[in-house]
């Protein structure tokens, strides 16, 4: 599919990626969780941000995870977002490259992370990885994990090198604020956190890259329509529902260390829809079965709705929402 700023939108789901008790890649487990996304009507699937554990991955690991998220959202009939973030320019446009040539429909970056990027660094670093990925659609990843919150007018300076800038996962940034998100729009899809969705909507964001619509798709589907349809009142309150459970994570497991990779597997898991495993790559925690218990308790005490929400997705023809057919950018005829 050749995204556009008029359907590069909605609620994308990150995917964590599954390993095996021996840590290698869980290739069958994985394309089933990112086939059952695509089928419950996310807008699109991407793997290789902080939940894809892109960190802990060598080049040729990066390489099977991509080529499965692509090939499974293809045959879906939907989007494909690959994170090529990487430690410098050439590991980065490595990845963009390979992305672009087994047919991603987008290729999201963050800066590079173990050395603060020097300003005037910062637009040639996205022209070269987007140069790399040919005509798939560029999205900025905007962590403070890159040591480096871009400001407006490096965002604007970006778009204004680099047509295809079409998205900004913006975690970081103008685009949290209302008064930012409404400039950056002008020119870029924003994309904030689920619980900002109700406070952003109103100023223009466009969709969120979510792990929530895996612990629950009923859930985010219904907010987003709320949200496109300003529906105010009730997006506001899943998003205040959203909020006490990201609380209470930070309560209960941020003191362990856990990370986005631990707790979307475990939120994945708890509400049973993801058959990933828990196991993630060390040397960062990993969430335990006795963690989804106690997350299963207090959803009933709290949220019931979050509870079972993989049984009614377990047919492949199960679908919760109408996506129009989409047409995706072909893979080069050789992919190594």
């Amino acid at each position: 599919m050749t995204l556009t700023k008029e359907t590069f939108t909605g609620i994308w789901a990150g995917l964590p990626v599954g390993w095996t008790a021996d840590d290698q890649f869980d290739e069958k487990i994985y394309r089933g969780d990112v086939a059952r996304c695509c089928r419950i009507g996310a807008a699109g699937v991407y793997t290789g941000g902080t939940s894809g554990e892109f960190y802990a991955m060598e080049f040729d690991e990066f390489q099977a995870v991509a080529r499965a998220t692509v090939e499974e959202c293809h045959a879906n009939e939907t989007p494909s977002m690959i994170g090529c973030t990487s430690t410098c320019t050439r590991s980065a446009v490595r990845r963009a490259e390979f992305a672009a040539r087994i047919g991603a429909d987008a290729v999201q970056v963050a800066l590079p992370f173990w050395m603060t990027v020097d300003d005037k660094e910062v637009v040639g670093f996205f022209k070269e990885v987007a140069d790399a990925a040919g005509d798939a659609a560029l999205s900025v990843y905007e962590t403070n994990r890159a040591k480096k919150v871009l400001t407006f007018d490096q965002h604007r300076a970006i778009k204004d090198a680099i047509s295809s800038y079409l998205m900004v996962k913006a975690n970081e940034g103008p685009g949290c604020t209302p008064e930012g998100c409404k400039a950056m729009s002008e020119f870029v899809n924003v994309f904030v956190s689920e619980e900002l969705l109700t406070k952003l909507g109103r100023a223009g964001a466009m969709g969120s890259c979510s792990s929530l619509i895996y612990y629950n798709p009923r859930l985010m589907l219904r907010l987003w329509s709320n949200v496109v349809n300003q529906r105010w009142d009730e997006a506001e309150r899943d998003c205040h529902d959203i909020g006490r459970l990201f609380d209470f994570f930070n309560r209960h497991f941020a003191q362990r260390g856990f990370e986005d990779a631990a707790f979307d597997k475990m939120g994945g898991v708890a509400g049973g829809f993801l058959k990933t495993s828990l196991k993630g790559r060390g040397p960062y925690p990993s969430a335990t079965e006795h963690d989804v218990e106690a997350l299963r308790s207090w959803y009933s005490q709290h949220w019931p709705e979050m509870l079972n929400c993989g049984e009614q997705y377990d047919q492949p023809h199960c679908v919760v929402t109408t996506r129009r057919p989409v047409r995706h950018r072909k893979p080069a005829t050789s992919a190594p």
